[in-house]
């Protein structure tokens, strides 16, 4: 289905969590070597936050680098990560 994008206060446009991933889609589309992604999972449900991170992971075995903060990743993220930092 098409959806306006935008128009704030006239057309209701996309959700939160349509903007973000098509922010992540717009970015990831011009092939960067390197992704840095802040929180790219807060406000998702957790099927569509283990999407993105999914994603990621991909990516990642493609040879990109992909560094991203994250709260309290459910168990089923947390196995995806390859290298973590906490703090």
């Amino acid at each position: 289905q098409n959806t306006i994008i935008g128009v704030p206060g006239r057309v209701k446009g996309l959700s939160g969590g349509e903007r973000k991933r098509l922010a992540f889609a717009s970015e990831a589309l011009t092939d960067p070597p390197l992704l840095i992604c802040d929180e790219p999972t807060s406000g998702l449900d957790s099927f569509m936050a283990a999407s993105v991170v999914q994603v990621l992971k991909k990516l990642s075995q493609r040879g990109k680098t992909v560094i991203l903060t994250i709260h309290q990743p459910s168990s089923e993220l947390f196995e995806l990560f390859d290298k973590i930092l906490l703090m």
